[in-house]
């Protein structure tokens, strides 16, 4: 099955499925892998040591012992653990890239990984530890310990972590034996980086379809001009993000009475945040689709070594280096935080008091502060996702006594892109409650059809505010409607689904 990020769940979820009831390509590879163990020749990490002990031969009776010590080894990563929810991927993009038949994973080692993700065992998984190259060695050896009734796992609620061997027994799994080649099929690979990858990606699908729609509703409240995303002027800089960005927010518009009730107002220009938004919006667009095109490679690929083909070859390579996925995570978490740049600038021109809006959004400030303090918290992730942003992928520090002599530190890439996906989820939280608190106060014509849709659903769970009051916990309400993509929802089911 070929996995997309667009319906990555789903996929996975249908791929476990089918590899339950047959998993054909593992039983092959494998062959290949017993035969070469009687051929008498060196195989690396599989009768051979890892690394820079890649040239010590192993005797047949030390296979297993090197196996499970390569898990124990391994094991040595800190700091917080991944969050569960990456953890659920990792482990399914572990499986899905073994099955593809290339990795000589022994069959019982498979379904053991199978069981595992059937009961819903997530083993605890340090996040700090990897280098992006050989793979994600320690993250890895932490998630695949339990298989052998080692480690840690989440508890049910994914509130603690419990030993692994309790785990086990509670779903009457019995801990396995590693036969030669599973410790470095299990270690080798991408999958801690592209499962924090995929993740973010496919977040952005709706995220940058959320950015979209805030810039036309603060459009719509600070009464700008429609005329930046006439068809004809993204048809002479024809780059497909900025066309998109464009038609959104033309759809998004459609049938307003704000924008016909100040056309012959006399403005000539709005401020860069209203008028380039297709400009900023599509370019953020572009660099993100680069960056799932990677991510739909990678999670489809083979990242392990050696790798065994079929007319029986077993070639050593490095397809676990994490340079392609660092590259596009450093280039995915600046385009993510341009969306949250120019849209914290929106919220700023939204206090000013521009064409009737009230100074800070409330009538009565001096006594109340009105909505200053919000901007002051989207300003702050804003310089916070300018630190993050410095690229990771251009750090390498040499290890494996220089054998690894040239690391990728996707890893770093990956952690950052999730800080930097949360901070503008954040920061459009501050926009959306802001932009519907002015257009409360253009109540005398209606907006675009979607700004309305839009609005109004918001209105259903959060109320205008007359005074100061406590606002974080609208805050984090609009983070969650966001997140959950109840507002799309509502206008596309109206509009038609936007680009």
């Amino acid at each position: 099955m070929h996995l997309q990020l667009q319906h990555l769940y789903t996929d996975l979820n249908n791929s476990m499925l089918q590899l339950r009831q047959q998993s054909g390509p593992v039983s092959e590879s494998r062959k290949i892998v017993d035969r070469a163990l009687l051929d008498g020749h060196a195989h690396y990490g599989i009768n051979t040591g890892f690394g820079v002990l890649a040239n010590k031969r192993i005797s047949s009776d030390d296979l297993a012992m090197l196996q499970k010590n390569i898990l124990l080894s391994h094991a040595c990563g800190m700091g917080d653990p991944v969050p569960p929810e990456i953890t659920r991927l990792m482990l399914q993009l572990k499986i899905h890239s073994l099955s593809l038949g290339y990795s000589g994973v022994s069959e019982r080692t498979f379904k053991q990984l199978l069981d595992l993700e059937e009961h819903g065992i997530l083993p605890w998984i340090p996040s700090r530890g990897s280098v992006g190259a050989s793979g994600d060695l320690a993250p890895l050896a932490h998630m695949c310990l339990p298989l052998i009734g080692r480690g840690e796992v989440w508890n049910d609620t994914c509130s603690d972590r419990i030993p692994a061997a309790g785990a086990l027994e509670a779903s009457g799994i019995q801990p396995i034996d590693l036969q030669a080649k599973d410790g470095l099929a299990l270690i080798n690979g991408t999958q801690m980086m592209a499962a924090y990858g995929a993740f973010v990606l496919e977040r952005t699908l709706g995220l940058q379809r959320e950015a979209d729609l805030l810039a036309a509703m603060s459009l719509e409240a600070l009464q700008g001009s429609a005329v930046p995303f006439d068809e004809r002027i993204h048809a002479i800089r024809p780059h497909q993000g900025q066309q998109d960005v464009a038609c959104n927010i033309r759809t998004l518009l459609q049938g307003s009475e704000i924008l016909a009730s100040h056309r012959d107002c006399g403005k000539v220009q709005d401020p860069y945040s209203l008028r380039c938004v297709p400009q900023v919006h599509g370019a953020s667009r572009d660099a993100l689709s680069y960056a799932r095109q990677c991510f739909e490679i990678e999670i489809n690929s083979v990242t392990d070594n050696p790798l065994v083909f079929e007319q029986g070859d077993i070639l050593s390579g490095g397809n676990f280096h994490g340079q392609p996925l660092a590259l596009a995570m450093d280039f995915a978490a600046i385009a993510l935080a341009e969306l949250g740049s120019i849209s914290e600038r929106r919220t700023y021109l939204l206090l000013e008091g521009h064409d009737g809006l009230p100074k800070l959004l409330m009538k009565d400030t001096g006594v109340n502060s009105g909505f200053m303090i919000p901007q002051y918290t989207a300003a702050a992730l804003v310089s916070e996702n300018k630190v993050l942003c410095h690229p990771a992928s251009v750090d390498s520090i040499p290890t494996s006594l220089g054998q690894e002599d040239h690391v990728s530190m996707g890893s770093i890439s990956a952690y950052k892109l999730l800080s930097v996906l949360k901070n503008v989820e954040c920061i459009l939280a501050v926009e959306l409650l802001t932009t519907a608190q002015a257009l409360d106060f253009r109540s005398e014509f209606s907006p675009g059809l979607g700004v309305a849709l839009a609005h109004h659903s918001l209105r259903r769970e959060i109320q205008h505010a007359d005074q100061d009051y406590e606002v974080r916990n609208d805050l984090d309400q609009c983070a969650s409607i966001l997140r959950s993509g109840e507002l799309l929802r509502v206008v596309e089911s109206e509009l038609g689904p936007l680009k």
